[in-house]
């Protein structure tokens, strides 16, 4: 337990440590971890069907194999659930690092790439950005000409962005709407996180059951 939550930490720290890149730190880091809990996974497995073929030794002599298969399969059904509680530990400290940077210089950078991202991602002439009410005002003049002019060595055209006039968003992240509306661009934390553990998730399958998804689930 202790090794686990170092490795936690360390991974947490890693993500901390270059929040303008957070995504692929997260999944460089995610990935070693992998690799740890598979060994650690497979001891497991060693020691439990061990202890499973004494028992059954001593109780009839013959541990059959219809009984080792039933041992095997909720050997994996257990490494599949705490995998899962591990991803969702892990998304959840890492929600709770990206809030406490928003008092830190560095996230200045972390606004002006989803910012991008997002305007980019809309393609319109114009748009409104809207954020959380501690994020809000990290949102200034010069923030957002620093943009426009991302936007125009990117895309090659004028943006024109302003900060929304409705109340903040709930949660830490931006998102941006087209002038009439109709078009919205969510960059918040939770939607940013949600699209990264799908990644993960399928990652933590393919190397604890090497790529046989069909025979984990």
């Amino acid at each position: 337990m202790e090794s686990m939550e170092k490795g936690k930490e360390a991974l947490i720290s890693s993500i901390e440590a270059d929040a303008t890149a957070e995504e692929e730190k997260i999944l460089k880091a995610v990935y070693t971890q992998v690799e740890e809990k598979k060994k650690y996974a497979e001891k497991k497995v060693a020691s439990i069907l061990d202890a499973a073929r004494k028992k059954a030794e001593e109780q009839a002599g013959i541990l059959k194999n219809k009984s080792l298969s039933a041992v095997e399969l909720e050997i994996k059904r257990h490494a599949l659930h705490s995998q899962q509680t591990l991803v969702l530990d892990i998304m959840e400290q890492v929600s709770e690092r990206l809030t406490a940077m928003i008092d830190e210089k560095a996230y200045r950078d972390v606004l002006i790439d989803w910012i991008t991202e997002a305007a980019l991602g809309l393609g319109e002439d114009e748009a409104t950005i809207n954020a959380s009410a501690k994020e809000r005002p990290l949102i200034t003049k010069n923030l957002l000409a620093g943009i426009k002019q991302k936007i125009q060595t990117q895309a090659g055209r004028e943006m024109t962005l302003v900060l929304s006039d409705d109340p903040p968003l709930s949660s830490q992240g931006v998102a941006l709407t087209t002038a009439d509306g109709r078009i919205a661009f969510n960059n918040q934390v939770k939607t940013r996180i949600r699209m990264n553990q799908n990644q993960i998730n399928k990652q933590i399958y393919n190397t604890l059951f090497s790529g046989n998804e069909e025979e984990a689930l």
